[in-house]
């Protein structure tokens, strides 16, 4: 009976035309995503040879949202958000069309490519806080759990099929055809954006301001997360797991080679077990029905990921190491889900944008950051201690969480409407 539940809770979410037309449109466009992001790495190797161009174009594809997450966020509370997701939309179709036709003439070169990446990076800055605010106004709260666990899925599904799509692409046409191939993929989701409608009672009131306030709503954004006794511990994890525990798979290289000693097809299996775990965890949240005991839920996936790292770090053993990689894949996509779901459900609409915005700021920047402090570490004092310090920080937050998870609960679970 109950696995029958779950499917009807997938099922009713997937029932609601304009989230099915959104989660359509998306998998085309993060399908694409994936494809250019490894056609961009691709073709920055054939045009240098060179490790540091690697970083630096990888750089200007992340850097953006550190730098311009606030004010896209303050942007989103001030625009209609379903045109906005559709003018950047057309703005990175635009610049992948670009790439596309420098590349297919033979004009490309490393200085073209990163200018052309940077504003490609920039313009998903502002477009990410948008295109997450959208799936809170296209179901209703009962649902909202299963429809960012099936966003969850279609991103995951992308992260595994996007790479291999792209190999083939790239393999048997080159790398101008994976670029139309990512421009193509935005053209649809944007087909789909035409398509949809946001819920009446998800829009906010919105006054004519002059452009001068928008420092003093940043700022206001930031003040909101702080006092909100609900929001403000959520981002407070999710920056502590982001930072100090997930840029533990950014040392996978290291660990299969050096640790395990099985080299590329070691790299290969930890890889693709994080990827196992994080489906799995997709696909289990996608079934959930409403947000009570989802900080529950929260609190203790971060001490199972704390744990998974601990025995990651522990051994000597291959199978228990990419088993110690399933879990915490799975744990990581708990935690980032149900953030991102008791983040929608607890904030005011009007805020709305700018709270979504420091979530893809720290969601997305502080990952980098993190990998590059603990990849320094490892230079220094070996591979398996700034992983298992890490650990040890998220069973100190665990412990912090678990104190003000009562209280959390109450707060971010209530089903109050704040809009």
């Amino acid at each position: 009976m109950a696995n029958l539940a779950n499917i009807s809770v997938v099922r009713r979410t997937l029932s609601v035309a304009d989230f099915r037309n959104y989660t359509a449109g998306n998998f085309a466009s993060q399908l694409g995503m994936w494809v250019q992001r490894i056609a961009v790495q691709w073709l920055t190797w054939e045009l240098t040879h060179s490790p540091t161009w690697l970083g630096i174009i990888a750089f200007a594809d992340f850097f953006p949202n550190i730098v311009m997450a606030p004010l896209a966020g303050a942007l989103a509370d001030r625009m209609d958000r379903l045109k906005a997701i559709r003018l950047y939309m057309w703005i990175s179709g635009a610049i992948t069309s670009a790439m596309a036709a420098l590349v297919l003439a033979g004009l490309m070169d490393i200085t073209l490519l990163l200018i052309l990446v940077l504003a490609n990076g920039t313009a998903m800055a502002f477009n990410y806080p948008v295109r997450l605010s959208i799936i809170y106004a296209l179901v209703d709260r009962e649902t909202l759990t299963s429809a960012i666990g099936i966003n969850a899925i279609t991103f995951n599904i992308a992260r595994i099929g996007g790479p291999a799509l792209a190999g083939f692409i790239i393999l048997y046409w080159g790398v101008g055809p994976a670029f139309v191939f990512t421009a193509v993929s935005d053209v649809l989701f944007i087909a789909a954006l035409h398509a949809i409608s946001l819920r009446e009672d998800s829009r906010p009131k919105r006054e004519r301001r002059p452009a001068r306030d928008i420092p003093g709503e940043i700022l206001e954004g930031f003040r909101y997360a702080r006092a909100h006794p609900g929001i403000g511990p959520l981002l407070i994890i999710l920056l502590a797991t982001t930072l100090f525990a997930r840029p533990f798979n950014d040392l996978f290289a290291g660990f299969a080679d050096d640790v395990f000693g099985r080299g590329a097809d070691g790299l290969a299996w930890l890889t693709g077990m994080l990827g196992l775990g994080a489906f799995i965890g997709s696909l289990f949240l996608a079934q959930r029905s409403g947000m009570e005991g989802l900080t529950k839920m929260l609190v203790a996936s971060v001490l199972i990921f704390a744990v998974a790292l601990i025995g990651f770090t522990a051994t000597d053993i291959f199978w228990f190491a990419c088993l110690c990689t399933g879990v915490a894949g799975l744990s990581v996509v708990i935690v980032g889900v149900a953030e991102q779901t008791l983040l929608q459900g607890a904030v005011d609409s009007a805020m709305r944008g700018r709270i979504l915005s420091l979530y893809t700021l720290i969601a997305r920047g502080f990952p980098s950051i993190g990998a590059l402090l603990m990849g320094t570490a490892a230079s220094y004092v070996g591979l398996r201690l700034p992983v298992f310090l890490g650990a040890l920080l998220c069973l100190g937050l665990w412990i912090w969480a678990r104190i003000r998870q009562k209280r959390m609960a109450a707060i971010l679970e209530s089903p109050t409407k704040r809009d």
